[in-house]
């Protein structure tokens, strides 16, 4: 019984979301379908992730594992699940205030956010591959509809449509590696096959079919190249909230699975999967960049900047799954997210306040005038744009140095020196919003919808961006004594 009580202390931060996620579509239903103010339930679920978010920094780290080692709350747990439930939170008051997302089934919406994130935690804690595909799914049905359930009645189908077929063709890819994985290790647990992975990589083929397919389903869920094709579309027919929810916080819990899965080294054991997930970095950054070269669209522009982003990241795993200590590399990966998130948190929520309605679609050249008729927004916007292109002192620049600085000590400086080759490429595509919003005229301005909260989250996200920045020695030893 004790045993029972203190497991479920653990998953607790689960516990309250999914009861919390119930309170709004409850009161839905007993006042007969009619939708109550949207300002009580995103109070009652921001109350929700307050509590989910205290309860994982409280035995998020504990380093206990939970109903038979099939979770573990490390300190990869803590970090990456608070990651994601503070960029989810973010993601949810923008989808309060942004006229695609609040509407008649509001509720409705904020429930599906809270049960993916749900199966977010589940994602980030699991160290059973049956469970990892748990969470994987949790979250990825909840976010099919989410996109679905947008007011745009064409582009949002499409992006839906999309997600799901690929989504659902990447989720049996992956659990076809797991069945491989199990028929030759005979266990699915992560920490079993951490003592025998790097040797049965080398004398088994069938778990080497078996890991390859695992990874490849998580490089289609994180945007890797040459399985990125369908992140543009959605992300740019998604609702922009839920377009910052998936481009945060699915990415943040993607990549705390897929380090858990290489951090068990099968690239020591097997040099061909290590040279082809250096290959897919080094395509994943130049395909991302390149073609955010030539988009006009503002959330197409950023999307292949998530791509480009998701090339740096596998960097890192890539660096902690060949390391001894993998501390450092894994930290490099934290810290980057931690970075990433906030980054680009703050520009598709300046996108969301600047869309008219549903169907509005952004170009970059609509941003003139708005540094004149948004002085600190604008502002904010190119602290955004600058820390993702890696211009110091923001937390974007740290946090591509510690990755870059993770992968020369482990003798990848060709890996390193294309990090770097593609940051330079970013800066244009970077800068050209910043040249638009100061350098010509226009009438661009928010929308006249009520948004204190996403101003405010704006506000908080770029100053976090430059006062982390500043402080990011200490908190990157934090990261890393956290997960030693």
């Amino acid at each position: 019984m004790n045993t029972m009580l203190a497991d479920i202390l653990l998953v607790s931060p689960m516990i309250a979301l999914f009861l919390f996620s119930l309170i709004p579509l409850s009161i839905k239903v007993l006042r007969g379908n009619v939708e109550q103010s949207p300002t009580s339930t995103i109070i009652i679920s921001l109350i929700g992730l307050f509590l989910a978010a205290g309860l994982l920094i409280v035995f998020g780290g504990s380093g206990k594992t939970a109903f038979n080692g099939q979770l573990v709350f490390d300190g990869l747990t803590q970090w990456m699940g608070l990651i994601a439930v503070i960029s989810a939170g973010g993601a949810m008051v923008l989808m309060y205030e942004n006229p695609a997302t609040r509407g008649l089934q509001f509720s409705e919406l904020i429930f599906l956010a809270m049960n993916s994130i749900v199966g977010m935690l589940i994602l980030v804690s699991a160290v059973d591959l049956i469970t990892v595909f748990i969470g994987l799914e949790l979250m990825s049905l909840s976010l099919y509809l989410m996109i679905a359930m947008s007011h745009e009645q064409k582009i949002s189908k499409e992006a839906a449509i999309k997600y799901f077929v690929l989504g659902s063709f990447a989720s049996a890819i992956f659990l076809y590696g797991v069945s491989f994985v199990f028929g030759s290790a005979g266990t699915v647990n992560i920490l079993d096959l951490m003592e025998n992975a790097a040797v049965l990589i080398k004398t088994n083929k069938v778990f080497m079919f078996g890991i390859s397919f695992i990874t490849l389903g998580f490089c289609f869920k994180v945007s890797i190249a040459p399985f990125h094709a369908w992140t543009p579309d959605v992300y740019q027919g998604a609702p922009t909230p839920v377009t910052s929810f998936m481009a945060t916080a699915v990415k943040t819990v993607s990549f705390a699975a897929f380090l858990r899965v290489i951090a068990t080294k099968p690239l020591i054991g097997s040099e061909n999967l290590f040279l082809v997930l250096q290959w897919f970095a080094v395509i994943t950054m130049t395909i991302g960049n390149v073609a955010a070269l030539v988009q006009t669209n503002l959330k197409r522009t950023l999307a292949y900047s998530s791509i480009s982003h998701s090339g740096y990241i596998l960097v890192g795993v890539i660096t902690a799954g060949i390391s001894q200590n993998s501390a450092f590399g894994a930290s490099s990966v934290v810290f980057y997210l931690l970075a990433y998130s906030l980054m680009t948190f703050g520009a598709f929520a300046i996108v969301s306040l600047i869309e008219k309605n549903e169907g509005s679609a952004i170009q970059t050249d609509d941003l003139a005038g708005f540094a004149k008729k948004q002085p600190l927004l604008a502002f904010c916007l190119t602290i955004f744009l600058l820390s993702l292109a890696g211009i110091p002192p923001l937390l974007g620049f740290f946090g591509k140095f510690y990755l870059f600085s993770a992968a020369v000590s482990e003798g990848l400086l060709w890996l390193a020196l294309w990090g770097v080759l593609n940051s330079a490429i970013g800066v244009y595509y970077y800068l050209r919003p910043i040249v638009v919003m100061y350098m010509r005229d226009g009438d661009c301005d928010v929308s006249d919808e009520k948004h204190f909260g996403t101003t405010v989250a704006i506000v908080i996200s770029a100053l976090l961006i430059i006062v982390l920045g500043l402080a990011s020695g200490p908190l990157f030893n934090m990261i890393e004594n956290s997960l030693m």
